[in-house]
């Protein structure tokens, strides 16, 4: 089942997207390997090891709230532009006061999700569960018949239990999160615990960065150097190859593979009248179009 099923109701403070909303963002990498990506989605994030190969991105503002656009939604599209160009998947869990589930996005394939009520009533299609343990490597009889009971009614189970019984799944694949990251925990509870781990960092849009203008020598310049040099390059520090202005065969990739995706994922946001989709497809289709206009006004070597 699509997690861009209709909502209703209202979607203000005491509506499903209220205080009891909230969301996670777990991405396979390394947290190095994460953050330059998670800035592309311009939204403040706090960003944390989950696990030897699995990172958390904790978002430190609540957009589904002031926007009125469904957490579901709006967790949807950020994992869908974070996978889109990147060689490792993203699982974005998601829950509000009527439901909770998850959206794992992997490359240009179709997401896959899954989703519970409130008391914990299944409301996913059996096949998606079966799909995720796929894309994600995981054993295909006993964590899938793990999964198998995920899908079938329990009444000692609501929907924050279903997640936290899908995180144990998920430790078979490396997932380890902090203590306190709990699915279900309000949102600001997660802020601050991701925000007391000493390895945690905000990750934020990209910094604007300034042409530098090499001022005029007035000086004597002195006697020739008798070994010419190279002039030097320069350097405004350590470039991230993934970034538009690394100008590395990686970066070019990267910005073809954007505008490839956003353009699309645009016009479908557009269509279904959902400002979260939308919303991922012209941030990537603006930044796969910075990254080809710097390929040609940069200076050739």
């Amino acid at each position: 089942m699509s997690t861009d099923a209709p909502r209703t109701g209202p979607t203000g403070p005491t509506g499903p997207a209220g205080p009891a909303a909230g969301a996670l963002l777990l991405c396979r990498a390394e947290p190095d390997s994460v953050a330059p990506a998670a800035q592309l989605l311009r939204e403040p994030m706090l960003l944390t090891r989950a696990g030897d190969t699995w990172s958390a991105l904790v978002p430190e503002g609540t957009p589904w709230r002031q926007a009125g656009e469904p957490v579901d939604r709006v967790l949807t599209g950020w994992a869908t532009a974070l996978a889109v160009g990147a060689p490792w998947p993203v699982l974005a869990l998601w829950w509000d006061a009527d439901r909770a589930g998850y959206t794992l996005a992997s490359g240009f394939r179709r997401p896959v999700g899954y989703v519970w009520l409130t008391n914990g009533t299944p409301a996913g299609e059996d096949e998606a569960m079966r799909t995720f343990a796929a894309r994600l490597g995981l054993d295909p009889v006993l964590d899938v018949q793990t999964l198998d009971h995920l899908t079938k009614p329990d009444p000692d189970a609501d929907a924050r239990a279903r997640l936290r019984g899908l995180l144990a799944v998920l430790t078979h694949a490396g997932v380890a999160l902090p203590t306190g990251l709990t699915p279900g925990a309000p949102a600001d509870h997660l802020r601050e615990i991701a925000r007391a781990r000493p390895d945690a960092r905000t990750v934020a849009r990209p910094p604007r960065r300034e042409p530098v203008r090499p001022e005029p020598d007035t000086a004597d310049p002195g006697p020739p150097n008798p070994t010419p040099l190279s002039p030097a390059p320069l350097s405004h520090g350590p470039q991230n190859p993934c970034l538009p202005w690394s100008g590395t065969p990686r970066s070019r990739a990267l910005a073809l593979a954007q505008v490839a995706a956003g353009l699309p994922l645009a016009l479908w946001g557009l269509r279904r009248r959902s400002g979260g989709w939308a919303a991922a497809g012209a941030l990537l289709l603006a930044h796969g179009a910075l990254g080809l206009s710097y390929e040609l006004i940069r200076p050739r070597d």
